[in-house]
């Protein structure tokens, strides 16, 4: 039998992270503790932490649902998924918490990841900036030996975003640098084509949201008629059931759509993400949003069960100052776990 404690734990931002929708200079995040009765030594930990202009469950309420649905869970020995759907970041830190516990390792799940025998290919992630701020960033990520990266687009003159990838592609090619942006849903409808067609010249993998969500016919038309690959993101939000999820990518039949735990219904909400795309032929890959290597470590362990060969989009655990220790390490362009590691820290967020 267990016991569940909450720890709020607020994240602090190395350097101020910018997106469209504004920026970021601290997360607060809320650590969810199984702790068996009889042996404080057998715990379990899983992460919530919400995006407060973004995630569906967030409101100011939210600590008092959390304790709330931490309650039932005690009461009931079980994390109920079906009654948890619309609250995405709840669910993911309860199963994950849930699977920690019961498997009482930090190897979630036990895979050549887990067991430290393979990492997991990543995109380097070039934040929103001015110009040279965003130029150093590409630079940096190249010397480190991404050979994949993914531009946040959109806060700055497009006509400069448009010159930064030009500086990128008069020094590789696409068969040896792959390039990924991100609209977060910045771009208007009346001239998004007109941008998509620009991006199309310079070899373009794919463009996250070019357009707000919500607009299914508009984006519905966008990715019948774009000369990018279109991959969805804030569009997966808030829809938690399967009849709507079908529904969604069966009228906008994306080429990709990016799944975030956290964002997108727990790893079983994602999961069913997954069995619907690939029904109908849409392409997918594992992204984390902001957690702390805590959710990292989940989501990473996850997303290895999954045999999935192109970049995925889990490089998040470096941004900030004050990161929950665990053995993840980036590797040129690969995550690594090492389940020989130590875990410094963990006993401080464990006994408050």
């Amino acid at each position: 039998m267990f016991k569940i404690e909450i720890v709020p734990y607020t994240l602090k931002f190395k350097n101020p992270a910018g997106t469209s929708r504004g920026v970021y200079i601290d997360h607060k995040v809320w650590y969810i503790i199984f702790k068996n009765c009889n042996n404080p030594s057998h715990i379990g930990i899983g992460e919530c932490a919400p995006l407060p202009d973004l995630s569906c469950d967030y409101s100011d309420e939210y600590e008092q649902q959390l304790k709330s649905f931490c309650k039932t869970v005690e009461e009931k020995q079980l994390v109920d998924s079906a009654s948890l759907k619309n609250y995405p970041s709840i669910l993911f830190g309860l199963e994950t918490a849930m699977r920690h516990y019961q498997q009482q390792s930090w190897q979630l799940w036990d895979t050549r990841f887990s067991r430290g025998e393979e990492g997991i290919k990543i995109n380097g992630l070039i934040w929103m900036g001015d110009f040279s701020e965003m130029k150093s960033r590409i630079e940096a990520a190249l010397e480190k030996g991404f050979r994949c990266i993914k531009l946040k687009i959109g806060a700055i003159d497009f006509n400069k975003e448009i010159e930064l990838l030009k500086y990128i592609r008069q020094q590789f090619t696409p068969e040896e640098l792959e390039l990924r942006v991100d609209a977060n849903g910045g771009f208007s409808y009346h001239d998004v084509l007109v941008k998509l067609n620009q991006l199309a010249e310079l070899n373009i993998h794919s463009i996250e949201q070019p357009i707000k969500a919500g607009l299914q016919k508009e984006m519905s038309y966008l990715c019948r008629n774009s000369l990018i690959p279109i991959a969805l993101d804030e569009e997966l939000i808030g829809i938690n059931s399967y009849v709507e999820k079908k529904s969604l990518l069966t009228t906008i039949n994306p080429q990709y759509i990016i799944l975030k735990p956290s964002l997108h219904g727990g790893i079983s909400g994602c999961e069913e993400w997954i069995s619907i795309a690939e029904e109908l032929g849409i392409g997918y890959w594992i992204t984390s949003a902001l957690e702390s290597n805590i959710g990292l470590n989940s989501i990473s362990q996850w997303c290895s069960t999954l045999n999935i060969s192109i970049p995925q989009g889990l490089g998040t655990g470096s941004l900030y100052l004050n990161n929950t220790p665990l053995p993840l390490e980036i590797k040129g362009e690969y995550l690594w776990f090492d389940p020989e590691g130590s875990f410094p820290g963990i006993n401080k967020i464990i006994n408050g």
